[in-house]
């Protein structure tokens, strides 16, 4: 019965080592207890997997994915932290030119009392070329 089944999974996923990735995944998610989508009738699971394979029950998109991310040792970020990332990045960014904004206020207040210092200076004390 595997045989032809094998023969009809070759419709589906024409290329054998493909085939027999997604089966294994898909024999994985069986054993680990994902629900069936064909009757079981007493076939072990790798042939339960060829069957729903066969049958177009399941993606081989999906099955080559989860086999993917099942070898990574990074995992990616989830877009929930990224969105995190970003408005974490913005809020100490933002946070920044305000403290930014203020120093550069203070400058420019203390300038201007350093000029207003030297006028009085030299209306005290007026230059002897000026005379």
């Amino acid at each position: 019965m595997a045989r032809v089944t094998v023969e009809d999974c070759s419709l589906k996923i024409p290329n054998r080592f493909d085939l027999v990735i997604c089966a294994a995944q898909r024999t994985r998610q069986i054993s680990a207890g994902s629900p069936l989508t064909v009757e079981r009738d007493n076939d072990k699971n790798p042939v339960v997997a060829l069957r729903e394979i066969a049958e177009g029950h399941v993606v081989a998109e999906n099955l080559m994915e989860a086999t993917v991310n099942g070898f990574r040792r990074h995992v990616e970020a989830e877009p929930q932290e990224e969105e995190f990332a970003e408005l974490f990045a913005q809020e100490t960014n933002s946070y920044f030119t305000d403290q930014t904004a203020e120093l550069d206020e203070m400058t420019i207040e203390g300038e201007e009392e350093f000029e207003v210092e030297e006028e009085f200076a030299k209306e005290e004390n007026p230059s002897p070329e000026a005379e």
